[in-house]
Parts: C-alpha cells; sequence; structure tokens
C-alpha cells in the first residue's frame, strides 16, 4: 500500500491505477466511508486516466494521530494533505471529484488551490444552503452533527463493532435511494476499518472541526464574483439525497463562477456507489470540456 510523504504529521494511504498514461483524477470519499468508495468508479476510468483514491485524514490506512486536534481534520487541513499528494505524485491540474466530505474538500483545494486542478465534479453538500438548514425537516436529518460533538459519541460507539455495525448500516440505508440496498460486504468493510480503537473518534473529527453542513450553513454569505470558485464545477445533485434537497441548487452560482447543475433522478446520497456509471461520465466529460 503506498503512503504519501507526511503534510503535516500525515501520512495518506492511496490506490492508483495508471495505464502509463493518460489525464489524472483523484477521487474524495465521504464519511462515513473510505477510498472503498469508488470500487466502481474506478474500473470505468482505470483504462484511461491516471486514477489516484486516497483514505482522507483520519479515515481508512490514513494516519489518525492527534484526533484530539480537531483543526488538523478540517476542510483546509485535510485539502493541505490532498495537494501534497498531487503534487508528489506529479500529477497535472487533475480533475478532482468527491462527494459528502470529499466534496467540501474538493471546494477548499479549488478554491485555495485553483492552478492545481483542471475541474472538480461534485455532489452535495454544496455552499447556497444558509439558514434553510435550521427548518425542522432539515434538522431531523442532521441530529448526527450535534451528536458528533458530545464526548458521548465517542463513548458509545469508539471500538465498539457491533454498535458501529448498526449506527453505519442506519446512514447506508437512510440515506440512500429507494432502489439501493446496501452492500453487506462493503458495510463490513468499514465496521472493520471504524471499529479500531481511535478511528471512530478521528473519523469525527471533521464535524468537531466546525465542518459540518450545519455549522458552516448558517454563517455562509455569498462572495464577492472575483472570490467565487473559478475552477469549471459540475454539480450532480440526486433525487433522494434526505440531508440536501434539490431545491437547495438554487444559489449555486453565488458561490461558483463557472458551474453546471445536473440532476441525478433515482439516487440518494451516496452517487459514487448508487450511480457510479453517471459519476465516470461526468468525469470523463471534463478532459473533453476543459
Amino acid at each position: 500500500m503506498p503512503r504519501s510523504a507526511p503534510v503535516d504529521g500525515f501520512q495518506l494511504a492511496y490506490d492508483r491505477r495508471w495505464p502509463g498514461s493518460g489525464d489524472a483524477v483523484v477521487l474524495l470519499h465521504g464519511w462515513p466511508g473510505d477510498r472503498t468508495d469508488y470500487r466502481d468508479v474506478v474500473p470505468l476510468l482505470a483504462g484511461t486516466h491516471d486514477v489516484v483514491v486516497p483514505d482522507l485524514r483520519g479515515f481508512g490506512d490514513s494516519d489518525r494521530h492527534t484526533a484530539h486536534r480537531p483543526e488538523l481534520y478540517d476542510a483546509a487541513a485535510q485539502a493541505r494533505s490532498v495537494v501534497g499528494l498531487i503534487g508528489e505524485l506529479g500529477l497535472e491540474r487533475p480533475v478532482l471529484a468527491g462527494y459528502d466530505i470529499g466534496s467540501r474538500i474538493a471546494q477548499a483545494v479549488a478554491r485555495t488551490y485553483p492552478e492545481r486542478v483542471r475541474a472538480l465534479v461534485v455532489s452535495p453538500p454544496l455552499p447556497g444552503i444558509g439558514d434553510r438548514i435550521l427548518d425542522p425537516r432539515a434538522q431531523r436529518e442532521f441530529w448526527y452533527q450535534p451528536f458528533h460533538q458530545l464526548a458521548l459519541a465517542e463513548q458509545l460507539l469508539d471500538g465498539r463493532p457491533e454498535a458501529l455495525r448498526e449506527y453505519l448500516r442506519h446512514f447506508w440505508a437512510h440515506w440512500s435511494g429507494p432502489a439501493y440496498t446496501p452492500d453487506e460486504g462493503a458495510l463490513e468493510h468499514l465496521v472493520d476499518a471504524y471499529s479500531a480503537p481511535g478511528a471512530f473518534a478521528a473519523s469525527i473529527a471533521w464535524y468537531r472541526a466546525g465542518a459540518g453542513a450545519v455549522a458552516l450553513s448558517q454563517g455562509e454569505k455569498p462572495p464577492a464574483r472575483a472570490d467565487r470558485i473559478a475552477v469549471p464545477t459540475t454539480v450532480l445533485w440526486p433525487e433522494h439525497d434526505p440531508l440536501f434537497r434539490r431545491e437547495w441548487s438554487d444559489r449555486l452560482g453565488d458561490f461558483f463562477r463557472d458551474v453546471t447543475l445536473e440532476h441525478v433522478d433515482g439516487v440518494g446520497h451516496f452517487v459514487p456507489v448508487e450511480a457510479p456509471d453517471r459519476f465516470a461520465e461526468a468525469i470523463r466529460r471534463t478532459f473533453c470540456t476543459y
């Protein structure tokens, strides 16, 4: 298993499928997941593209030390590791793709290091939600983010495989679309990955750093046009995501200078897992367009 050079003391484990030529793609996973979220996307790209799929800080086989310092796990910190990996591997302006926290991190890279990225392909979360995230219907879904701030979350779940199995199963079943059944083998893999002592605590350091959608959306303000993300961005917005409703896509233009919105029908929150063909197609299309 290759591992990156350390950035802020963190090494990233990653998979790389490189046919010897072809434009580069970096795929960023979500929570609760790891780099295997892209197991069905990678084969669709690997014959023609240099595909790199890391475990983010605190996930999978990457380093997860210093979980007691959540600021080392927020979007800016995660972006530093991703940019470090891009530079180390000599990737020339890859397409950066992600969903869930991977989407936030991809946006952070594009905002801070636009010269390092050709284009983004992302699904929610996206900016523009604002205080709509506080409405009662939304708050019924986002309960887990304040829960993750509590020491109780760690006490109940960290290092407890049986409890984690049911906890993770809830999210994969509830957040996915009506036609998707979570794969038991994939779930068991995540239970193994998340149940090592300290692993669950590291995974929720993202929320403890204030990087979750509830914390970010309440304070967001549209930037001046010159400060909007300039990297060309394709947004794949699913139909059945209980967290991020489609009507919340109405303000993307306030945060991105060049954004294309595509609806993905029939699927829920886990777009690359539930619709790998559509996700890979959107990535391939960026190389023809930009």
